[in-house]
């Protein structure tokens, strides 16, 4: 996560040190909160100097834009999210492909259930429709997920060829970021969460195995 942290700061990486590495986590946890509870009109880089206990111009030196701020937000969000697929792949070194597949799909569905997971995806959807910034975000984190999809399920069923794979990925990550859009709620709701999960789940398999 250091290593994106450095690429979206504004000094150089160099030069950021690790209590200035510590500092951008704390716009950044600071900057989350707020989105959850704000959305992105309430993102501004005043609010979050104050969340965070900063200054303005002590925010603006590592992130010196609203919208720096936010992909920062997404890129440390998405590498969250491939640390926790690692761990995964990790600790099932000795099951099968599919079953590694299918905890990953878990994860997804727990993450995404998140307050702050669901406002930051939800706000740059809304934004991508009509800010060109927010859409090549989107297409960044989409193109990403697509390449994360289709080398999890390659190989699978050897009758399904590479290319294929892909476009099933295509579908897949659809399928997922369309749940994105919706507030489920595994807590008051763990009945409705449990089936949704048990039709994605159904859904994606078809799609990682069937020919």
């Amino acid at each position: 996560m250091d290593t994106i942290l450095d690429s979206t700061l504004k000094s150089k990486a160099s030069s950021t040190t690790e209590k200035g590495l510590g500092r951008a986590q704390d716009i950044l946890q600071a900057a989350r909160a707020l989105l959850a509870q704000e959305g992105y009109a309430g993102l501004s880089m005043r609010r979050v100097a104050q969340e965070a206990g900063m200054s303005l111009s002590n925010v603006q030196h590592y992130y010196a834009s609203r919208d720096l701020l936010l992909e920062a937000l997404l890129l440390t969000t998405m590498d969250a999210f491939q640390a926790r697929m690692d761990g995964i792949a990790a600790a099932m070194s000795e099951r099968s492909q599919l079953e590694r597949f299918l905890s990953t799909v878990d994860m997804f569905l727990e993450e995404i259930t998140d307050p702050v997971i669901h406002a930051l995806f939800f706000e740059i959807w809304a934004l991508a429709s009509r800010n060109e910034f927010a859409s090549n975000l989107m297409d960044k984190m989409l193109g990403r997920e697509r390449k994360t999809v289709y080398k999890l399920i390659r190989g699978l069923n050897p009758a399904i060829s590479d290319d294929e794979y892909m476009q099933r990925a295509i579908l897949m990550v659809a399928q997922i970021e369309g749940l994105m859009l919706f507030r489920l709620d595994k807590r008051r709701r763990r009945a409705q969460f449990d089936a949704v999960r048990a039709s994605l789940r159904k859904a994606l398999l078809a799609l990682a195995t069937m020919p």
